[in-house]
């Protein structure tokens, strides 16, 4: 969908009952498959823990929405993290229900030595016996922030808005 902007981030609920607008976000969240990492109902915010971006090869992930997103998730390391929030309008009928989903892109601090092979003999070192060698990444990944994630936004809100109709 290039080239299209996307609606405003939020949905107008015409409703007093906090508990059904909270209830069915979550719902919303999980049918994407996301984690709540955080739910806090005095500040009126979810927040959902990090998941990793969907590939071509997992279809059943609603993460990725569109070709774009989901060939980026097959070349390189994406995690996204949605945050609802929930404000009572001004007249005190209903809520104002906000989405923001943010894109995180991995950046690697050095070569990921993910083999056997490559943990044994490694290049760079004289050849030595190590007896417990380590698979896997050496230093955490680091994160790079690359802004909202407009069409996950979109595709959530069309979720809330449907759900919120019955």
């Amino acid at each position: 969908m290039r080239g299209q902007q996307p609606i405003g981030g939020a949905i107008y609920v015409a409703t007093t009952n906090d508990e059904v607008v909270w209830e069915r976000a979550i719902d919303v969240l999980h049918e994407f498959n996301f984690e709540i990492e955080r739910e806090n109902r005095l500040a009126k915010v979810i927040r959902t823990a990090p998941k990793v971006g969907a590939s071509i090869f997992e279809p059943w992930h609603k993460d990725a929405v569109g070709f774009e997103n989901r060939i980026e998730g097959t070349l390189q390391s994406v995690r996204r993290i949605v945050e609802v929030s929930f404000q009572l309008d001004d007249q005190g009928r209903g809520y104002v229900v906000s989405v923001a989903a943010y894109k995180e892109i991995e950046d690697l601090p050095g070569v990921a030595a993910n083999s056997p092979g490559a943990a044994t003999f490694q290049e760079s070192l004289p050849l030595s016996v190590d007896l417990d060698p380590v698979v896997g990444q050496t230093s955490p990944s680091l994160w790079i922030p690359v802004g909202r994630d407009p069409l996950l936004e979109q595709s959530l809100l069309a979720k809330l808005r449907a759900a919120y109709s019955y």
